[in-house]
């Protein structure tokens, strides 16, 4: 009956997707009465959806009582405070996004206006000058703010990168403590209500059947509960974010690991490189029609720091995301709800964003229509706003002379981004949607990186002489320098504070 109550919870598959969600959903389960348990089989690999975070999941971690220290060190994390591109607005070209602001408002006006001002009357002062997080970054300069640091060093945002397999291992103890069962088993079968068409139970290869009232799925690009009719169809956006393949190989970490992801495109693509402790994640996004597998492979080879670790695995997606995140008793989470390239590293973020909304609309019924509409309104927007500021990085390009660059420079691009990049633009405006995870930080870091800064400014700024204005950006960087040389290395903190056991690898190659 699909008015019941309802009463347990069954997460198909684990990973990180499955892990993040049993460990925050069994904070709450197990006092609300609900059963919970996930499904997995060691037989079936995963997916890492990525090793590289953004700030909201300090959050998350907080939420669920983690210490910071201990987790850094089980998961071989190191910290990052944004991400360095290069040759993406031009080749020999490279800009950081940072996390956090640039400089501090004046007169109640956002600092870039005035910015803006000075680079247009000649003033040479990058903005990475006014970014406290890319001053520590490229001096390899870390420190955990707290509240006695004062403001300035208060401004430091930071995430992290870490072992995904780690993190859900790590996961899987917090939730297993909170009293989430687990059971091994390949899934073979989703019974469906022949009426409702509502998942009834999971069929596994040893003739278990697993009952449950709402169902998570969380089986990776399989999408084992939603393919097909029950998801509805798929939303695909290649036509804007064309690249649909990866190759990704571990290596050696060489040096101490900076604070920093490194994106750096290529003829048909980009490479990522993302330091841990113990060794070094790299991968190579690309579109096949413009590349092949074995050609991806080698250039990603051919740039690695240091020794391969492990074979290369080869893996292809579609950008785009499930027509309904949300059908029936069955809710998609991660890479079954949809996938958009690790750009910016969203990918754990939007499982998280989707465990944060099925919380705030947990259904007290089976059969919960309203709750599931707004859960996919919302779903939807954070997909759509994600979207549009990835597809600003290909179409805010100088590259010519490769297929695939100039096919995502003069592509079409939604009239969302179409009204975001005219009005950063023309005069430097910018404004959120609803709750739009990417701020003007972003934006204007990606647009003034490769060339599509404002060309204009707010001419409520001429409010400020030009000899005050001269002034006040001066200090602005003093402070800002002189805060970054005091604090301490990104290594040193680490080894201070949360420093890794070693780990030993085995090359597959």
């Amino acid at each position: 009956m699909t008015d019941r109550v309802v009463k347990k919870i069954v997460i198909a598959g684990g990973g990180t997707a499955g892990w993040m969600t049993a460990a925050a959903l069994s904070k709450f389960t197990g006092r609300a009465g609900i059963d919970l348990c996930l499904v997995e089989s060691e037989a079936i690999g995963t997916v890492g959806v990525g090793e590289a975070t953004i700030p909201p999941i300090s959050g998350f971690n907080a939420q669920l009582g983690i210490d910071e220290n201990e987790f850094v060190r089980a998961t071989q994390a190191t910290y990052k405070l944004g991400i360095e591109f290069v040759d993406w607005g031009g080749l020999n070209e490279r800009y950081f996004h940072p996390f956090g602001t640039y400089g501090f408002e004046l007169e109640g006006i956002n600092f870039h206006q005035f910015w803006t001002k000075a680079r247009l009357n000649g003033e040479h002062h990058s903005l990475d000058e006014y970014s406290l997080n890319a001053l520590c970054a490229y001096q390899g300069k870390f420190i955990r703010p707290e509240p006695d640091h004062g403001a300035v060093v208060g401004r430091l945002a930071y995430a992290f990168h870490f072992d995904a397999g780690l993190y859900a291992a790590f996961l899987r103890q917090i939730a297993e403590i909170n009293g989430v069962k687990r059971i091994e088993g390949k899934i073979e079968k989703v019974v469906r209500g022949s009426e409702s068409g509502f998942v009834d139970a999971l069929m596994l290869e040893s003739d278990r059947r697993i009952e449950g009232d709402l169902f998570i799925d969380c089986t990776g690009f399989r999408s084992l509960l939603t393919k097909g009719e029950a998801g509805g169809q798929f939303v695909d956006w290649a036509h804007w974010l064309p690249a649909n393949r990866a190759v990704a190989v571990p290596c050696e970490r060489i040096g101490d690991p900076q604070p920093f992801t490194r994106s750096t495109a290529r003829s048909a693509g980009w490479q990522w490189r993302i330091p841990l402790q113990h060794r070094t994640g790299n991968g190579h996004v690309y579109c096949d029609e413009f590349m092949s597998a074995d050609e991806a492979e080698t250039i990603l080879l051919d740039n690695l720091d240091g020794k391969p670790l492990a074979g290369a695995n080869h893996l292809r997606f579609r950008t785009g995301h499930r027509e309904h995140f949300w059908v029936g008793n069955c809710v998609s989470i991660g890479l079954s709800a949809g996938f958009l390239e690790p750009l910016e590293s969203t990918s754990i973020h939007l499982i998280q964003s989707g465990i944060a909304k099925l919380i705030s609309l947990f259904p007290r019924k089976v059969n919960s229509p309203r709750e599931q509409n707004e859960y996919n309104r919302l779903m939807r927007d954070d997909f759509e706003h994600i979207r549009d500021f990835l597809i600003l990085h290909y179409k805010a390009t100088k590259r010519a002379g490769d297929p695939f660059w100039d096919y995502v420079r003069e592509m079409g691009v939604p009239d969302s981004l179409t009204q975001k990049m005219a009005l950063l633009r023309e005069s430097g405006r910018f404004f959120k949607y609803d709750a739009e995870l990417f701020d003007l930080t972003s934006w204007l870091a990606v647009a003034e990186g490769q060339g599509w800064g404002p060309e204009g400014y707010n001419p409520m700024v001429d409010a400020l002489s030009d000899k005050n204005l001269g002034q006040s950006l001066g200090n602005m960087r003093g402070v800002l320098a002189k805060t970054a040389a005091a604090l301490p290395t990104h290594q040193a903190f680490i080894k201070r504070y949360c420093k890794a056991p070693p780990v030993a690898f085995e090359s597959t190659r």
